[in-house]
């Protein structure tokens, strides 16, 4: 008997001997195992219908369609807000523009002038939350969040190892900075280089060959986050080297129209590019992708948003907070780990900080966003009360809108028409019918949430809720 308890006690001893060795062995090879890559390829003035993926029907897109066919398209997607750089701003921090330092691509200078307003040093960017968790950071293109004769303000100072951007304005020592130039910044390095005309059919593919350079110098044990911050279909007419694309519709195309189309299909040619790189390199698999647009689609240089729908029949554009000024395309990419799918989930710009740092298993700054890394792998998902908007466009209150978007139901203020219009989503996409005077308690608690969230700055001194007045 006692033999029997003895050998049945260095049975159990040695078993759990076993289990804690490969409890141990586990944790340490989770340890080991290297954290998803990121990578934003983040289009500039791209409306909800110019993929076809997204209803375009003479706009080629092959490789984002696969991407949104293979991954998860988001039909209720928003920026930051309806112009670049307060949009951008919102990408990069998390904050709605309620709650930042820039809600337009001008404000009130300290010095009193009309001009660029840089983030703050305590507004967290991504690149530094991710910087901070071990990550090799990178991004390349047009950054637009700083001012050029302060270099502190620069995306290489805000937590982008690796920055390669354009720049225009004048320098400190007052050199005007030429927007074809983009200035490198690699190790603590710095170096500059042109983007030639001759040498390259657009400017995306000048930035997507420094992108592949990122890829072929950066480290193979950490984990990075790719920012691709590309050009098209902005209207800059001279970025783009005459091409044939869309030849076939010379005649019946004005020409603004069919380089419009061009820049768009290039542009798509572009990421390709670089997702090619990324699967030869074996990377595909353990990175994150997610495409998206700074803001709905321009009507500038005298290309006409209607030829090609490019708002997809939302009303509005760039500038306006109507659905077509910030409904955005969006499809989220991960080879093997994401199921295909098509979402009515409404996010917007500041929910990517949290859902990079729940990818990135690290802890995110203050922020007003939601993550969605549980939608991503069919998990319970948190939903917003409301998503808010504000700009400031120009100096005058003319140019001041806000708009708050509460379930099915979207208020918008523009505070030059001194009054709250309020729409049904579900029944009026288009916004045609404004709904206001019949629910006036939703107009109510739209005006309470746009007080509310709007921070007063002497930046942009409509802030704080002009509907008040």
């Amino acid at each position: 008997m006692k033999f029997f308890t003895i050998y049945s006690l260095i049975f159990v001893l040695c078993h759990i001997a076993i289990d804690v060795n490969a409890k141990v062995e586990g944790a340490n090879h989770d340890t080991q195992t290297k954290a998803p890559n990121i990578v934003i390829l983040l289009a500039d003035d791209m409306g909800y219908g110019e993929l076809s993926s997204y209803g375009q029907t003479q706009i080629k897109t092959p490789n984002i369609d696969k991407l949104a066919k293979n991954g998860i398209k988001f039909t209720d997607f928003y920026a930051g807000t309806s112009v670049c750089a307060p949009s951008r701003a919102v990408l990069m921090t998390g904050r709605h523009t309620g709650n930042l330092s820039i809600r337009g691509n001008k404000g009130y200078t300290p010095d009193g002038k009309w001009g660029r307003i840089p983030l703050k040093k305590s507004e967290t960017t991504i690149a530094e939350m991710l910087q901070n968790a071990g990550y090799q950071t990178a991004m390349v293109g047009k950054w637009h969040l700083d001012i050029p004769e302060d270099e502190s303000t620069w995306a290489h100072n805000r937590g982008f190892d690796y920055a390669v951007q354009e720049q225009w304005g004048k320098s400190a020592n007052g050199m005007i900075y030429d927007e074809r130039e983009h200035w490198l910044f690699n190790n603590g390095k710095k170096s500059s280089a042109f983007y030639d005309y001759n040498e390259y059919s657009c400017l995306d593919e000048f930035r997507t060959d420094y992108a592949i350079d990122f890829l072929n110098k950066k480290s193979d044990d950490k984990p990075f986050f790719l920012y691709m911050s590309y050009r098209s279909p902005h209207a800059h007419e001279f970025f783009l080297r005459k091409n044939d694309l869309y030849k076939e519709h010379a005649k019946e195309w004005p020409e603004i129209e069919r380089r419009h189309a061009a820049r768009i299909t290039m542009l798509d040619e572009q990421i390709q590019r670089l997702l090619d790189k990324l699967e030869a390199d074996g990377e595909l698999d353990n990175t994150f992708i997610l495409f998206t647009s700074d803001n709905g689609p321009h009507a500038e240089n005298h290309h006409d948003r209607h030829f090609f729908d490019s708002s997809g029949g939302l009303k509005g554009y760039k500038r306006d907070v109507y659905e077509g000024g910030v409904r955005i395309p969006a499809i989220a990419y991960w080879q093997g780990k994401i199921e295909a799918g098509e979402t009515k989930h409404m996010a917007a710009f500041y929910d990517i900080m949290p859902t990079l740092a729940d990818l990135a298993s690290t802890n995110a700054p203050i922020n007003d966003g939601i993550s969605f890394a549980p939608l991503l792998f069919k998990e319970a998902q948190d939903k917003h009360q409301f998503i808010y908007w504000e700009i400031q466009e120009g100096e005058s209150v003319n140019g001041f809108r806000q708009a708050v978007r509460l379930g099915k139901w979207k208020a918008i203020r523009y505070a030059d028409k001194l009054k709250t219009e309020l729409y049904d989503l579900s029944r009026d996409l288009s916004e045609k019918k404004d709904l206001a005077n019949k629910h006036p308690e939703l107009v109510a608690q739209a005006n309470n949430i746009m007080k509310k969230e709007s921070k007063v700055t002497p930046r942009f001194p409509f802030s704080g809720g002009v509907w008040q007045h």
